[in-house]
């Protein structure tokens, strides 16, 4: 287990809403044949029960997203047994 500051959402719609936020307010991408596609992108915490999705904090989130907040995210350990 680690604590992650960031953003916490119940749906993977919801996260894909904040990604979609991000984008538009930092104007991503300029073009669809751009290499930047998206401002940040959420992760999964499928070994999380319940399970949620996440995006890590930047300081460029706080106008978009607003304060963070702390929470456990469960990692697979280094033998992949979770």
């Amino acid at each position: 287990m680690q604590f992650t500051k960031g953003y916490t959402y119940t749906t993977e719609t919801e996260a894909q809403e904040a990604v979609t936020a991000c984008n538009s307010y930092y104007g991503i991408p300029v073009s669809p044949d751009d290499v930047t596609q998206n401002w940040v992108m959420y992760q999964f915490a499928e070994l999380n029960t319940p399970t949620f999705w996440y995006i890590v904090y930047d300081e460029s989130l706080l106008p978009v997203l607003g304060s963070p907040t702390e929470f456990e995210v469960i990692y697979p350990d280094i033998n992949g047994e979770g």
